[in-house]
């Protein structure tokens, strides 16, 4: 007989050239993750090869039970870890059955804007820092925090290892090696001040597929967790008190601040985000004003400043940037629920295309 993990583990491609095609879109809370999966006749390597799919959309709170139908678009696809051999997972967006997008589809506005000739041409490249929190299932308490009570003031655990002070280092590794299997640009992970709480980067990616690459990254993290037992949590400020909020610092150029003279068109970038503050906080994520008080290596939410080095300013420069005259920059305003096709588009759309006069 065999064992269930003999079963998972099949390798289909012994024996049949159809495949499994997950379809992932974003549901309407704007945070959760749904999918589900189909069968395919062969080997697919290019997402407008794919079928269009549907779903109940009265059943993800973004349709009426009436008209229910909603279209998924295929618009990305990445090799399946869980699955492996030919699976694939693919990413889409959603539509009316007349072709509209959806409320809550934010990629198709975020692929207009990247399809613009003036900021196709500038190649605007995105690095994005994840931050999230794992919580005990039963409790929704951080993982490795005493249960009901508090573990030790920050300080120890940033960037730490053992076992008093980095709590789910194989949730964190499974999903670093996940994303490179899928192909996503993942950069890095680490473990983040507050104790049960890590970081992983995607980037640098161009335009539209940064968003794309993030919510496939993020929809791998809530299967591995969901495997270990372990609650996901992306809200900015998990637990109240003298403890870090969770963030997705964006880090952003683009081809004219990454060439001689750039670090002048990045001042004139910040100059331009400052300007426009209150509608970029506005679109930055659900509850970002309990994480963005001024303390906790943030600025205040109603208040812009930037500055070289500074983890405390909305914008931060790095030193390299400053000293060699070109480079990037980090938005650090984003809070970790932000949908990444809103932000990437946003900073791009006032820096390259906005015009304050």
């Amino acid at each position: 007989m065999s064992l269930l993990t003999d079963l998972i583990n099949l390798n289909l491609s012994d024996c049949t050239e159809k495949i499994i095609a997950e379809y992932i879109w974003v549901g309407g809370s704007g945070m959760d993750i749904r999918s589900k999966a189909r069968t395919l006749s062969g080997p697919v390597g290019d997402a407008r090869q794919l079928p269009r799919w549907n779903y109940d959309g009265s059943s993800t709170g973004q349709a009426p039970g009436e008209d229910s139908e909603v279209i998924l678009y295929p618009q990305a696809i990445y090799r399946d870890p869980f699955r492996r051999g030919n699976g694939i997972l693919v990413m889409c967006d959603c539509y009316t059955p007349q072709g509209e997008p959806i409320p809550t589809n934010k990629r198709h506005n975020a692929a207009k804007i990247f399809g613009d000739p003036a900021v196709a041409a500038e190649e605007t490249w995105f690095g994005i820092e994840q931050e999230y929190t794992l919580l005990r299932k039963d409790v929704k308490w951080p993982l490795g925090w005493p249960l009901g009570g508090f573990p030790g003031p920050q300080g120890p655990y940033y960037c730490s290892a053992g076992a008093d002070k980095a709590f789910g280092r194989d949730i964190v590794d499974a999903h670093y090696k996940a994303c490179l299997y899928a192909g996503i640009d993942i950069s890095g992970i680490n473990g983040e001040v507050m104790p049960g709480q890590w970081e992983f980067q995607v980037g640098p990616c161009v335009g539209i597929s940064a968003g794309d690459q993030l919510w496939v990254a993020r929809y791998l993290l809530e299967r591995i967790t969901e495997i270990a037992g372990v609650v996901l949590s992306f809200d900015p400020k998990p637990i109240q008190g003298d403890w870090n909020g969770a963030g997705a610092h964006t880090n952003y150029s683009t081809k004219s601040m990454r060439s001689n003279g750039g670090y002048e068109v990045i001042k004139e970038a910040i100059q331009k985000l400052g300007l426009r503050h209150k509608e970029h906080i506005a679109a930055y994520g659900e509850g970002n004003e309990r994480r963005l008080t001024g303390r906790h290596e943030t600025a205040d939410i109603n208040t812009f400043v930037w500055g070289v080095a500074n983890r405390g300013a909305s914008i931060r420069v790095g030193r390299d940037t400053e000293k060699s005259g070109k480079g990037y920059f980090e938005d650090r305003r984003p809070a970790s629920n932000m949908d990444p096709y809103v932000v990437t588009s946003m900073i791009a759309e006032t820096t390259i295309l906005w015009n304050s006069a």
